[in-house]
């Protein structure tokens, strides 16, 4: 309608000026009506990076624009949620925020947290694995608990996000659950779980800890093995790792979280139509096939949601993170 509009207008030899600005004005009002920019803040080829890509995907059908995921890495995930939250409130930047979002700030490393943006919806949530080189001397997690235990501190090296990212929580939280303290085992800082195994891989690491489905395409290629994950059950796309619960007798779980969000105060003319875009995103046949086919965890919060879901996480990780000496003030 618009274009046949704008022909007529074109073609009218005696219209005014004005009548030619009005439907660039008109057309301005509607979103989107350009390219939108998914800011990812954590690598790519990892499972941060894959979920933004699946969700970009089914939403540029969706809105009938482009969605360009952008990875905006450093500073220990600050850089790209810095990116996302100072980005103009005009719908045109979104990105996938992440768990570290209620965990960087009692670090002193920003004062960016949950408040920072518009929630739009809560899309993934998932454990972390244990995950060792393939031709680890160490054929399970007792045996390297073992190790860890009988080695002094700082022989072990372990990476998997940066320094006090959920993934490096997951390991302090295991070492003090085994009686050791939480820098018994040296944290490598990486850019995401995806550099973090290349570098498992490659024997600059000794352990990796992140999720196994982003530990995937180095246990298909036969590089790696997990050893157990830290989830009250065992993730049923991986049925053969089992839980710390089942082998050391270490009842402790953690996880990490993805979700879409925007700079704070977006307006209603965007948030109307990307809330329901998401869901449709969520809901979609492809969506869970390629979540399912990579063992990601699949949970839902709408934008209420999704903030109460912050919220917490916010109170419940700057308690673990001082009781791991992690946090700063």
């Amino acid at each position: 309608m618009a274009i046949l509009t704008r022909r007529h207008l074109l073609a009218g030899s005696g219209l005014a000026a004005g009548g030619l600005l009005a439907v660039p004005a008109i057309a301005q009002g509607r979103y989107p009506n350009r390219p939108i920019q998914m800011v990812v803040p954590w690598g790519a080829g990892g499972g941060t990076d894959a979920t933004a890509r699946i969700v970009a995907t089914l939403l540029e059908k969706d809105l009938g624009q482009p969605v360009n995921v952008v990875n905006r890495t450093g500073g220990s995930g600050v850089v790209g949620h810095s990116a996302i939250a100072t980005a103009q409130p005009d719908g045109y930047t979104i990105g996938m925020i992440t768990v570290e979002i209620t965990m960087m700030h009692w670090q002193g490393l920003t004062q960016l947290n949950p408040t920072s943006y518009t929630p739009l919806a809560l899309m993934n949530s998932d454990p972390p694995g244990v995950q060792v080189k393939n031709d680890s001397p160490y054929a399970d997690i007792k045996a390297l608990a073992d190790a860890i235990k009988a080695q002094p501190a700082g022989t072990f090296k372990a990476s998997g996000t940066g320094q006090g990212g959920i993934w490096h929580l997951a390991l302090v939280g295991w070492l003090q659950a085994m009686g050791l303290k939480g820098d018994h085992v040296r944290w490598v800082p990486s850019n995401g779980a995806a550099p973090a195994m290349q570098e498992l891989a490659a024997g600059g690491v000794d352990i990796v800890t992140c999720s196994v489905p982003e530990a995937r395409a180095m246990l298909d290629a036969g590089r790696a093995k997990s050893l157990a994950i830290m989830a009250p059950e065992r993730n049923p796309q991986f049925p053969n790792v089992p839980t710390l619960n089942e082998t050391l007798g270490i009842n402790y779980s953690v996880g990490a979280w993805r979700g879409i969000a925007g700079p704070k105060n977006l307006p209603d003319s965007v948030t109307s139509v990307l809330v329901p875009a998401i869901k449709r995103t969520f809901d979609n046949n492809e969506f869970k096939q390629f979540m399912n086919q990579r063992g990601f965890g699949m949970i839902y919060a709408d934008p209420q949601g999704f903030a109460q879901f912050m919220a917490a996480g916010d109170r419940a990780m700057g308690e673990a993170m001082r009781g791991a000496g992690l946090a700063r003030g």
